[in-house]
């Protein structure tokens, strides 16, 4: 059943549940529970989205994030969706044990002075566990058969793993951390929002070479813009410290085949209301490139600091992506050949092509669609705040980075897809 059915059947109210954190003795209601699907899809968030009604969508998604199993209160499978791209409870990678100790051992810090009980709790529980389990995991080439992937074992059962790993023992809010944020815009007021759509439409795009393409600071294509300083100083402070505080990152990918680097996801936790209302201001904002585009889907990334590359060739299924680099000032060494950014080529999937063929089949890409143009693209380097929106069906993956060792200097992305796809022409079907 989907949220916009189960609508017709609850009524909204004032006391919708909230996430039940690991100090809480009651547990989630379960009178309506059948009401509520597993998981969210992106005909839903679309579905509140297009009347922009924020607060239904947070509503709908805070009831079923806290039915879940990420909730240390509820026991319950994990919808397979979720376990098959990266985010089960059975199996981990030494980098993504790495971080959430790292992010336990920063939190620490925090409640110290702010909850010594949570303080008492993820030291004397948290940080022991995920130390003594991170200790039991192989080097990565001996994990090649399941790509570095690592199975829990009974002994790490014993250690408690199950009652820490992949839940949300912390999440904190916008309205928290910042009661005023409501009361500012959420992006930059100077920007101007008409020449972007402009440029976005090609209106600036003539006259470049295929090397100044490669270089570019801003985009000299259509369906391709940079955009610096994006958000208020605020904003971008405000959104950094909800990346870094809650523990909503449950995704690993298998490290020896993607490299390392963490998810979160708006159908997984990270829907605090700032992100909606983000969404909303720049769907507001460029209303040319966002006609008849809704949101369907958010997410963010954070990359380990001791590899230097993260996504590989792929296009996503929207129309319009938007990249938001939410990183700390500093943190990027800026080496040469190491722009921490993103490449963006000018080539999309053929119409015949399905998801699976064109993002998995990365050599194939490079031979029939790449190799052709010249690998023709935009690469843009890495900074805090700068944007990158894009046409999604374009091809495009991470520029090699080097970050700050530091579990506040890794390199952080915020993405938002907007619409649905559309792909290249049908000539030359291959």
């Amino acid at each position: 059943m989907t949220i916009d059915a189960l609508l017709l059947i609850l009524i909204v109210s004032a006391t919708a549940v909230l996430f039940v954190d690991p100090f809480a003795t009651s547990s989630t209601p379960a009178d309506d529970e059948l009401f509520f699907p597993p998981l969210a899809d992106s005909s839903d968030i679309s579905y509140f989205f297009g009347n922009y009604d924020l607060d239904g969508l947070h509503w709908a998604l805070t009831n079923i994030f806290a039915r879940s199993a990420r909730n240390p209160n509820v026991s319950k499978e994990l919808p397979q969706e979720l376990v098959a791209r990266g985010g089960g409870v059975t199996y981990t990678s030494e980098y993504k044990l790495k971080h959430d100790l790292a992010q336990a051992q920063y939190l620490l810090k925090y409640f110290k002075s702010k909850d010594p009980e949570r303080a008492v709790y993820f030291e004397s529980k948290v940080i022991p566990i995920y130390e003594k389990v991170l200790a039991n995991i192989p080097p990565l080439d001996k994990l090649e058969k399941t790509k570095g992937l690592y199975a829990f074992t009974k002994e790490d059962y014993s250690l408690g793993i199950a009652d820490v790993y992949n839940k949300g023992l912390f999440m904190t809010t916008a309205d928290e951390l910042d009661p005023n944020w409501r009361q500012h815009e959420l992006l930059n007021e100077q920007l101007d929002f008409d020449a972007i759509q402009k440029e976005w439409f090609g209106d600036n795009a003539a006259g470049y070479s295929n090397e100044e393409m490669s270089t570019a600071a801003s985009s000299p294509i259509p369906g391709v813009v940079v955009i610096d300083n994006l958000l208020d100083q605020r904003t971008l402070s405000l959104i950094r410290e909800l990346l870094l505080k809650n523990t909503w990152w449950y995704q690993t990918k298998t490290p020896l085949e993607f490299g390392k680097y963490v998810g979160s996801y708006i159908d997984d936790g990270m829907h605090d209301p700032v992100l909606l209302e983000l969404a909303k201001e720049l769907h507001t904002k460029m209303p040319r490139i966002m006609n008849g585009h809704h949101l369907k889907y958010m997410w963010a990334y954070k990359y380990d600091s001791e590899w230097e590359s993260g996504i590989n060739l792929h296009a996503d299924e929207a129309a319009v992506n938007v990249n938001i680099w939410i990183s700390t000032e500093g943190a990027d060494l800026q080496e040469d050949d190491y722009g921490g950014g993103l490449v963006v080529y000018t080539a999309k999937p053929k119409l015949s092509w399905d998801f699976q063929s064109y993002n998995t089949n990365t050599d194939f890409v490079r031979k029939k669609l790449l190799e052709p143009s010249n690998f023709a693209n935009v690469t843009v380097k890495h900074q805090p705040n700068r944007c990158v929106m894009f046409d999604s069906a374009l091809f495009h993956q991470t520029d090699k980075y080097r970050f700050k060792n530091g579990y506040e200097n890794g390199r952080i992305n915020l993405t938002l897809l907007f619409g649905e796809m559309k792909k290249g022409t049908s000539k030359e079907e291959l």
